[in-house]
């Protein structure tokens, strides 16, 4: 059994990002750019207007207010779209719709509310002294060409498809994702929905580690509940193998009659690393690697699948996406901490703002078998061994849940 900070550190060692690929844009929501985006021209790209009114040289405004109207000549309009060739000479104004360029020789915007509007007369009565600049939006203002917009390594949201759209970008360099394969074993799992016979029980963790993989980002290409039965494992296992980058196994892997699965990842030229871990839940965690696949062996209790996963696979498959990897953050205890002498903690549990600072409390069920226990959690909390409780006041670490923000 070694330590949690040992078993991360071999964990480390055997990650590599994966390979590139080139994608369509409207493809690449969710996934991690593997390049510095660039500015392909500066935004805006032209002086335009900000307002629908009438573009104007400052100076030609000067004491315009109502009962001092100032009368420009409308030479022309100019709307979004247009070429803005319209060249301004003194005593001349513009119709300008917002978006639109500004016409040669004008300096500002006079918004429409603040004119008499455009007259049969082809003259435009101005209520309002305008200053250089009103209303215009520089070229250039927002982003220099050449800007990088979006760094490598950022996962693509919304606000980054916008801005490589806005930009032109049909396509992207981005990390490719991890093809995982998820198993649960156990003869006594059946699928929900089934009716249950005599020792059985519903299969959860392959729902959980399903939606965990699909949060991160993974590609899930296998999935499939395996009986203790060592051809089956064999054969899943063995396709698992060749077909994925990571395979996540849920049971079999502790020390039970029918816990085949270390042994049979051993016939399968599975190099181990790991097996059990100082930690509590999920002591028998195993961890080892083929040429081209990681192995994640997890318990089969649900509380530490669940655990296993976001504190072991979640940030492994990170790292292989190229997106910089969650960590902990510090937070003090609100109610007391039950510590291990030899082993790491690990809690579901509630953080949230307190006076400013982040607070927290464990989980009163605590029991590896409760997943109920994680319904109200928005975060695992961690402390390393020692004797005793861990009192109120005291500091620990937690990792966010995700999907769950802080209140």
């Amino acid at each position: 059994m070694i330590t949690v900070e040992k078993a991360r550190n071999i964990v480390a060692e055997n990650l590599k990002v994966l390979n590139i690929q080139q994608i369509k844009l409207q493809e690449s929501a969710g996934r991690v750019l593997a390049e510095d985006i660039p500015a392909l021209f500066p935004m805006p790209r032209f002086d335009n207007s900000a307002m629908d009114g009438f573009a104007v040289r400052a100076v030609d405004t000067a004491d315009a207010e109502k009962d001092n109207a100032v009368t420009l000549k409308m030479i022309g309009g100019v709307s979004a779209g247009d070429p803005g060739d319209l060249v301004l000479k003194p005593g001349e104004c513009a119709q300008c719709m917002t978006g639109a360029p500004i016409p040669q020789g004008a300096d500002a915007v006079v918004m429409v509310e603040d004119t008499s509007g455009y007259d049969s007369g082809g003259t435009v009565q101005i209520y309002l002294e305008a200053y250089p600049g009103k209303h215009i939006r520089r070229k250039g203002e927002e982003i220099s060409e050449g800007d990088v917009l979006i760094q490598k390594k950022t996962r693509i949201t919304p606000a980054e498809m916008g801005t490589l759209a806005t930009f032109g970008y049909r396509q992207v360099q981005v990390y490719r994702n991890p093809r995982v394969a998820l198993m649960a074993t156990g003869d006594e799992l059946v699928k929900p929905g089934q009716r249950l016979q005599p020792g059985q029980i519903y299969n959860s963790n392959l729902f959980v580690f399903g939606d965990l993989a699909k949060r991160v980002g993974a590609e899930i290409t296998m999935e499939e509940i395996v009986a203790d039965d060592t051809q089956a494992l064999h054969a899943f296992l063995s396709q698992a193998l060749t077909e994925c980058d990571v395979v996540i196994s849920s049971g079999g892997v502790s020390m039970g009659r029918h816990d085949y699965v270390r042994e049979i990842f051993m016939e399968l030229g599975v190099k181990e690393h790991l097996w059990q871990v100082a930690q509590k839940p999920g002591k028998p965690l195993f961890f080892g690697t083929t040429a081209d696949t990681l192995i994640f062996g997890l318990p089969g209790n649900p509380v530490s699948s669940f655990i296993g996963f976001m504190e072991w696979v979640w940030p492994a498959l990170e790292k292989m996406m190229g997106v910089t990897v969650s960590g902990k953050i510090p937070a003090i205890l609100e109610e007391p901490f039950p510590r291990e002498p030899v082993k790491t903690r690990f809690l579901f549990g509630q953080t949230w703002l307190k006076d400013g600072k982040l607070v927290c409390r464990p989980s009163v069920k605590t029991g590896s078998h409760m997943l109920s226990s994680s319904l109200d959690a928005n975060c695992i909390i961690s402390c390393g061994p020692g004797d005793g409780l861990l009192a109120i006041g005291e500091q620990v670490q937690v990792r966010m849940l995700p999907w769950k923000p802080i209140p």
